[in-house]
């Protein structure tokens, strides 16, 4: 097989910069090892599967070697987007998206994972693959050595009898991982926990930032959100008014304002499927999912611009295990496109981050509502 032209691969419609690239060693080797077992087993494309794919530089260079038919799931929309519009410029097909399923598993025997950040989120997938693949199933994992912990080999140990780390190389180490174990009838995953500070019960499945715990930073906007209630209830007077959780995690801030605000729309919506149904999950289970829409998106990309009034916001300020500012600017960015004029959003952020700033730039006259050693609370309104 030519050497595939990983060099050509874009983030796009990710966060773009010369310090982000679009692969990296862990790729190249799982693919390379992927190739060397699927020729030996005589494995066809439709017995592989590959689970946290950033971009497609796991599933793209498989396809172009001919091995057709791979199932592939991505947890961000960003990702999905970017392996399509990869693939449609490098000419490749053959694959099928999946979510994290047993549709994704069925009779693989050979799955290839970027390990994610995350323990939970990687003990939802284990089950996963120890769940629904084929027994003889071989899982090569992989990961950066300076994000990799002996946590991760202890987590894979409890669904497969074989875990055999392998010696590093360029920086990466693979996981050779076999023989799952026998499992208990239900999946470990989602999980709940009840807030009653908030009147509030959070689910999470294993990728969801913060689990079924409310970070930091959401906790200090829902205080503000309940000191202010008088203040997001005039507003929710608006003629056709309509909120948005935007990024919205496990939907703390959603069901948040549905139950304070039974009038209002509120829309949901995250880049990451593990969120997504997390969020539905939470809304079900505090008995406002009539009343909450949740939606898989990228930066309220399928909202009309100009349609609403109110967005709550609580930016990331990480892109994978990277720490940069492009996906918090995305949102503001966002936000400024959806709202009204007069519409508000209400941001918590690391205080020392440069947000305000780039909130007035964006949105509007923005004010501080309130201020914590670590966060800072403001409310930005759109000129």
């Amino acid at each position: 097989m030519p050497d595939f032209p990983y060099p050509r691969l874009r983030r796009f419609p990710d966060v773009e910069a010369p310090s982000l690239q679009a692969w990296d060693a862990t790729d190249e080797l799982l693919v390379a090892r992927a190739l060397s077992a699927a020729a030996d087993r005589g494995l066809s494309g439709s017995a592989i599967t590959v689970i946290g794919d950033g971009y497609g530089a796991l599933t793209l260079p498989l396809l172009a070697a001919g091995l057709a038919g791979i199932r592939v799931h991505q947890d961000l929309v960003t990702g999905r987007r970017a392996l399509e519009r990869n693939a449609a410029e490098l000419g490749i097909t053959g694959c099928a998206a999946h979510e994290l399923d047993e549709e994704l598993l069925h009779d693989a025997r050979l799955v290839l994972l970027q390990l994610p950040k995350g323990l939970a989120e990687l003990e939802e997938i284990a089950d996963a693959v120890a769940r629904w693949a084929a027994p003889d199933v071989v899982l090569l994992a992989g990961g950066r050595v300076k994000h990799m912990t002996p946590a991760q080999n202890e987590v894979l140990a409890r669904f497969f009898g074989l875990v055999q780390p392998q010696r590093a190389e360029r920086k990466s180490r693979l996981i050779v991982v076999a023989d799952p174990l026998p499992l208990p009838e239900r999946p470990p995953f989602p999980v709940s926990a009840a807030h009653p500070e908030f009147g509030l019960t959070l689910c999470a499945h294993g990728g969801a930032f913060a689990g079924e715990r409310i970070d930091i930073g959401t906790r200090v906007l829902l205080e503000a959100m309940r000191e202010r209630s008088a203040e997001l209830a005039a507003l929710s007077r608006r003629d056709g008014f309509t909120a948005v959780d935007l990024g919205c995690g496990t939907g703390a801030l959603a069901a948040s304002l549905a139950l304070a605000v039974p009038e209002a729309r509120v829309i949901a919506t995250d880049r990451s499927a593990a969120a997504v149904r997390s969020a539905r999950d939470t809304m079900s289970v505090n008995g406002v999912a009539d009343r909450v829409t949740v939606a898989l998106g990228d930066a309220g990309s399928a909202i009309p611009s100009g349609s609403v009034d109110l967005i709550l916001l609580n930016p990331p300020f990480h892109l994978g295990a990277s720490v940069h500012e492009g996906a918090g600017r995305r949102l503001i960015d966002a936000a400024a496109r959806l709202l009204r004029p007069g519409g508000e959003v209400w941001t918590v952020f690391n205080s020392h981050l440069d947000h305000r700033r780039a909130l007035s730039a964006a949105v509007g006259r923005t004010e501080q509502l309130t201020r914590t050693p670590k966060f800072t609370v403001t409310r930005s309104v759109r000129r």
